[in-house]
Order: structure tokens, then sequence, then C-alpha cells
């Protein structure tokens, strides 16, 4: 008996699986069908409308992207916070969760409270300092 795996070759790798002759065998299980997307809407209504995301999108996919860039501090203090939730409260998430459910929170006590939210007192105070972001 010989000691060595026996792997599988090229051409056992690389078969093709959406001929019409295949069987159910031979293809990848179909992905469960995910819920029915809502219609879309017109972009600038989507833009307006920041209450349609009351909470963080979580684990989908998405299909828009942005790079922000943060201090060293301030990517220490999201790792620490990450590392806690998972610590102290049993939740797994990863550093794009985080920034989505900040948002969504920031979002959200803007368009509840407006002039008094956290995020107008705190981008006023940082104004007032002079501090501007580009």
């Amino acid at each position: 008996m010989s000691r060595r795996a026996s792997l599988p070759g090229a051409s056992e790798l690389f078969r093709l699986t959406s001929s019409p002759t295949s069987t159910a065998l031979d293809r990848p299980a179909a992905p469960a069908p995910a819920e029915p997307l809502p219609p879309k809407k017109r972009a600038d209504a989507d833009q307006l409308s920041r209450a349609a995301a009351p909470s963080g999108s979580g684990r989908t996919k998405h299909d828009a992207k942005i790079t922000v860039y943060v201090s060293g501090d301030e990517l220490l203090a999201m790792e620490q916070t990450r590392l806690n939730l998972r610590a102290k409260h049993d939740l797994v998430v990863d550093r794009g969760r985080l920034v989505r459910e900040a948002v969504a929170v920031l979002i959200a006590d803007f368009d509840q409270r407006g002039d008094d939210s956290v995020l107008v007192q705190r981008l006023r105070a940082t104004e007032d300092e002079g501090g501007s972001e580009g």
C-alpha cells in the first residue's frame, strides 16, 4: 500500500459542469434562493432616503465601495472595539460591518435629532478647532 495521497488529476478538477447532458451529481448544488430584492428606486431617491436603512447592512453583497483613511489610533480603537465585542459580547464582526453599523447609527441619530445629533455636534466641534477633512 502506498503512503502517498491519491489526488484528482487536472482533467477531474477542470471538467465541464454545465453541459446539458450532465447529471445532477455532476453539477454543484444551486445556492438557496435569496430573499427577493425590492424594486429599484431612482438613484437620487436612494440617496435622499436615509431612513431606508435604519441599521447596518450586515453580511450581504455590497455593490458600492469607498476608501476611508484612518489614523493609527483610530484603527487601533476600532480593532480594540472589535475584539471587545467578540470577548465580552460574543459578537464576531469584521471592520466593515463595524463601520456600516456606526454609519447607520450616526445617520439615524441625525435624521431623528437634526441639529442636536451627535454627528452635527462633533462636526461643529472639529470645525471650531480649525480642522477640516479633504
